[in-house]
């Protein structure tokens, strides 16, 4: 690759060579949660004749994401930004602070990456931040470069975000339920995590981030009218004086990234009849307490169900510096988190992996019949675009709302009912994996899902409502002079 005519605080920047004459800038807040949808909004600008170069944050990089990026098609290139230190914060900072204080910091780096490229000649023809990438819309106004924002999650949660800072202003909040146009009536309880303490330093970030989002010339969100209609329209037509607002979803990964992690699961469910297996997973960040995990393999056994479970040390436990012992067939012998006997006595319908697996190619093989899932978005589109019913397990951050759209809005999941201190117990985890896999509430869950993703294939096809709406972003921009 040629030399690159870009450097970051001194230093030159092999990933980008000689950036083309034009270019669209691409900065998802940091982790893969956020990287996986820009990088699949980027090839859909690529397969439309444009470039991309999406920057990276050095800090938070994974095994994961380097794959994911080394993968990248020709058009796309990668940028990482130099190391933010954040040693000043406090240990247990929560996870919206710190990387907001990252992006933050980040400005001055990305500033001069953005003068660098236009000082070589080359005409950025938009600069693309998510929601927590607020604060550097400035640099791209002062710059003159056109701004738009990529909501990676749905209208529901953009619909609150961007009320946040009035819900939360002299009246003192919603303490009870919130009925937002176009959307489900959400519950306190269900709010997202980061929007609940109001004396909290991540809280005081999300206004900031809610309040930077309309200065954007344009919004993308990772979602599609079929599925979110009401809440869409509503929002498209805010009036006058708002950026304009495009539903380009679902675009979900689909590329299988390179990983040393076995794949034997998959020989295991080409074993499986079809739609008889549950798949756990719970997200790159999600852990249960010791608890939990040990209801959640009870309930699984009990259920008498066919499953695959992809498992993490318990948290706060010590048992992920020696978890599994490899045997042969696919079986694991278990460390002390798992009930006694356990993997023995369910080797003949379940099957449990290591701490990750390709889960795109998981939820696309047609032994799987049901997903119990934390409700992050990027595994909500999965099982939307393969037709896979669910059992909402949310965690943190905004996927209790998630859950509560696909439970009570769509009516594509089921969710247990926690009984003390958010204990989920095993009967009631048994009970709602056969109500899914076997019941006529999981029947119709299927069924309607099965729409969905009619519905979510027909979006992003050719002619679609979400590929003619990133079409028109597309001409926007060609017509500005590209």
């Amino acid at each position: 690759m040629a030399s690159s005519l870009i450097t970051i605080a001194g230093r030159p920047s092999s990933a980008i060579g000689s950036p083309p004459r034009n270019l669209h800038l691409l900065l998802p807040s940091p982790g893969i949660g956020h990287l996986i949808p820009f990088v699949e909004l980027a090839k859909r600008l690529v397969h439309q004749n444009l470039t991309a170069t999406i920057i990276t944050f050095s800090d938070l990089s994974s095994h994961v994401q380097q794959s994911l990026l080394s993968s990248l098609p020709v058009g796309i290139s990668s940028v990482s930004l130099p190391l933010i230190p954040l040693d000043d914060l406090p240990a247990n900072a929560h996870v919206v602070t710190r990387l907001s204080h990252m992006i933050a910091r980040s400005i001055p780096f990305l500033r001069l990456i953005l003068q660098n490229l236009q000082k070589f000649n080359t005409r950025i023809v938009a600069y693309i931040t998510d929601l927590f990438g607020g604060d550097t819309l400035s640099v791209a106004t002062e710059l003159s470069i056109p701004r738009y924002v990529f909501f990676t999650s749905n209208f529901f949660y953009f619909s609150f975000f961007h009320n946040l800072p009035h819900l939360y202003s002299e009246s003192g909040g919603v303490h009870h339920t919130l009925s937002l146009p176009g959307c489900v009536r959400l519950h306190a309880r269900d709010f997202s995590r980061s929007a609940i303490d109001k004396e909290s330093e991540e809280f005081a970030w999300m206004i900031r981030h809610a309040k930077q989002i309309d200065r954007a010339d344009g919004i993308m969100v990772n979602s599609f009218e079929a599925v979110e209609g009401d809440a869409a329209k509503f929002l498209k037509e805010r009036g006058k004086g708002k950026p304009p607002i495009f539903p380009v979803g679902p675009l979900t990964s689909k590329v299988e990234l390179e990983s040393k992690v076995d794949c034997r699961y998959m020989q295991w469910l080409d074993r499986q009849p079809d739609r008889s297996v549950l798949f756990i997973s719970l997200g790159s960040g999600g852990t249960l307490s010791m608890e939990q995990t040990r209801e959640m393999a009870s309930g699984l056994e009990m259920s008498r169900q066919r499953f695959l479970w992809i498992v993490r040390a318990p948290a706060g436990s010590d048992a992920s510096a020696n978890y599994f012992s490899a045997q042969g067939g696919g079986r694991s012998e278990l460390l002390d988190f798992l009930p006694p006997g356990f993997v023995e006595r369910t080797k003949d319908t379940g099957m449990i992996v290591h701490s990750w697996a390709q889960q795109e190619k998981i939820l696309a093989h047609e032994a799987i019949g049901g997903f119990l899932s934390h409700c992050g978005w990027n595994s909500t589109l999965e099982s939307m675009v393969n037709g896979v019913p669910m059992i909402a397990w949310p965690l943190y951050s905004e996927q209790p709302m998630n859950a509560v759209l696909l439970v009570e809005g769509l009516k594509v999941a089921l969710r247990p009912t926690p009984q003390v201190e958010k204990l989920v117990n095993r009967d009631e985890i048994a009970e709602a994996v056969r109500r899914l896999m076997e019941g006529d509430e999981g029947k119709e869950a299927r069924k309607r899902m099965q729409e969905v993703k009619q519905a979510a294939t027909a979006a992003v096809g050719v002619e679609g409502a979400s590929y003619m709406a990133l079409t028109s972003i597309v001409n926007i921009w060609k017509a500005s002079g590209l």
